[in-house]
């Protein structure tokens, strides 16, 4: 995906630069023809993929344990693993005020033979919400009323093998909504089926449509819109922030009162998806389903919103269903060791969720640069890493231990020709024997700086960054690390299967029902189980270490 992105890349963005490194990461607008073109072509190379088009109607299972799928054809497709990526499908239905039509996306159809097959199996689910926003003509727009919004990183890229040509490049702009737009709708709330009661899911707190900013944010002045072209050829502006599920005639009119769209042709009004999916709570960290062995659930079936978090399920399931076996990241080694583990242990709390760097308590560990320190060699024990990429790592690697080992071993003493020549460089005064390493440290102080003034080897500009991020963050780092192994120790607290957690002891009512329910397989698990609090995983804990959990 990385790949592919960087092939249909037209603008490239770093997020939250005036925040912390741990909350900061990037964003690439891709070209909507293209993207899928692209990894159409890379899928089709790969020798042991077979593509099959046609609906799943049903599933096929034997004792316990999935056989294959049903086509609606009548087609079966033996297969010893299945995993359903149903996104917004199951029993779909598209709003738009008072219309409803079946699908999941405009120009689709909805799965509802495979709901039934799920609702007849006895899984647990439930109905979501999720939307979309109008897309505009882009010669009908006034951009000189709206902001230019450029590419801030021309360079980045999201994958780490040789760099390819981009496409071309985009510029994105900005437009507001303001006070009549507002009233407009609150004029119009009425007629809006999540308020009608039209809709029963719920959607995504954190990605609202303009409905719920509006009512839930009535101090706002204005919100912010994003205009976004959809590719080169497209000829479509995704209105970004304008997610609603309001009737045509009052999008219309919502769009006549902001700046730059009075005069916009609406090619696509927007509208809401209302669809089924399965409790997260059945599945274990491999994404199987307990009740039957087999069946994988990845993507927003499981609840969650958004399509990276369906990418990361996807590929957890995908290598857990081809090894056979539980491909688990810890919550400390990745967000999708995070995303995981809170859709099997707490369950998505009646929303879609969503991965926030807020919900992970390791988030200084996890910061986009150090991603393929971080990975690298899993992707290359899985096979999925090339001897080309690999070595380049491997080298990049190497020169950052180099530096970072100058820069300690490199002492500065106080003369007055390295004082002036520090000043002269940027990096202040010095009063006492310093080494290299701790001037990077000081805050504004670069390794371009510090290179200009001191022999130090020649890095690329990645590595450079990464040796000052490494320095400049030791400490916060460190204690990040001995949290993360005190949580790993949890972790390793195993609980033995099949537990009676009526019969325990010291524990309420409420934490003996979610523990049965829930049945967690570690100490750590239960740490972070909702309701439970930490007498209970203090007396769970004694419990364990006093070798009763044996009888």
């Amino acid at each position: 995906m990385g790949r592919v992105t960087d092939a249909s890349t037209l603008q490239f963005r770093r997020l939250n630069t005036r925040k912390g490194l741990a909350v900061q990461s990037s964003r690439a607008q891709v070209d909507i023809d293209l993207y899928p073109r692209v990894m159409a072509q890379r899928l089709r190379q790969l020798e042991l993929l077979e593509l099959i088009e046609g609906e799943v109607a049903d599933l096929q299972h034997s004792n316990g344990r999935i056989t294959g799928v049903m086509l609606d054809g009548g087609t079966e497709v033996r297969a010893p693993n299945v995993i359903l990526t149903t996104g917004t499908f199951l029993a779909a239905v598209m709003h738009r005020g008072d219309q409803q039509t079946v699908g999941g996306r405009i120009g689709d159809g909805a799965s509802h033979a495979l709901a039934h097959t799920l609702s007849e199996l006895g899984l647990r689910t439930g109905r979501l919400k999720t939307g979309t926003v109008p897309r505009l003509r882009p010669s009908s727009i006034d951009w000189s009323k709206t902001e230019l919004q450029t590419e801030t990183d021309p360079n980045g890229r999201f994958s780490f093998g040789p760099r390819v040509e981009r496409p071309g490049r985009i510029d994105c702009h900005i437009a507001y909504t303001n006070e009549q737009t507002h009233d407009l709708i609150r004029q119009s709330l009425h007629r809006s089926p999540m308020y009608s009661g039209a809709i029963v899911g719920r959607g995504p707190r954190y990605c609202p449509s303009i409905e719920d900013k509006v009512a839930r944010f009535p101090e706002r002045e204005r919100h912010l819109l994003f205009l976004e072209p959809e590719g080169l050829q497209a000829d479509r502006i995704y209105v970004n922030g304008l997610s609603t599920s309001l009737p045509v005639d009052v999008q219309e009119k919502m769009l006549r009162t902001i700046p730059g769209l009075q005069n916009a042709d609406m090619v696509q009004a927007g509208y809401a998806v209302e669809y089924d999916f399965s409790d997260p709570t059945q599945l274990g960290h491999d994404l199987q389903h307990s009740g039957l062995r087999g069946l994988f659930f990845a993507g927003q079936v499981n609840g969650t919103s958004g399509y990276e978090e369906a990418a990361a399920q996807g590929f957890v399931a995908g290598v857990s269903a081809a090894k056979g076996d539980v491909f688990h990241v810890e919550r400390s080694e990745a967000y999708v060791g995070v995303l995981i583990d809170d859709l099997v242990t707490r369950g998505i709390g009646g929303e879609p969720y969503r991965m926030f760097t807020s919900r992970a308590e390791h988030r200084l560990l996890l910061r986009e640069d150090n991603a393929d320190r971080r990975l690298m060699h899993q992707g290359r024990a899985l096979g999925l890493i090339d001897d080309v990429t690999f070595r380049a790592f491997e080298e990049r690697l190497d020169s950052i231990e180099r530096a970072e080992s100058v820069l300690r071993a490199t002492t500065i003493t106080p003369k007055s020709e390295i004082v002036t020549l520090l000043r002269s460089g940027g990096i202040g005064s010095l009063r006492q024997p310093t080494t290299a390493a701790d001037l990077l440290r000081r805050p504004g102080v670069s390794w371009d700086q510090l290179r200009s003034v001191l022999s130090l080897p020649d890095l690329e500009p990645n590595a450079a960054r990464q040796v000052e991020i490494d320095l400049k963050y030791e400490g916060y780092v460190a204690r990040a690390e001995s949290r993360a192994r005190q949580a790993r120790r949890l972790e390793e607290s195993t609980i033995p299967p099949n537990v009676d957690w009526s019969a325990l002891q010291g524990l309420s009512t409420e934490v003996r029902e979610r523990l049965t329910k829930a049945q967690p397989s570690t100490l750590g698990q239960i740490s972070r189980m909702p309701g439970i609090t930490s007498a209970a995983v203090t007396a769970i804990a004694a419990w364990l270490h006093s070798g009763r959990n044996g009888s």
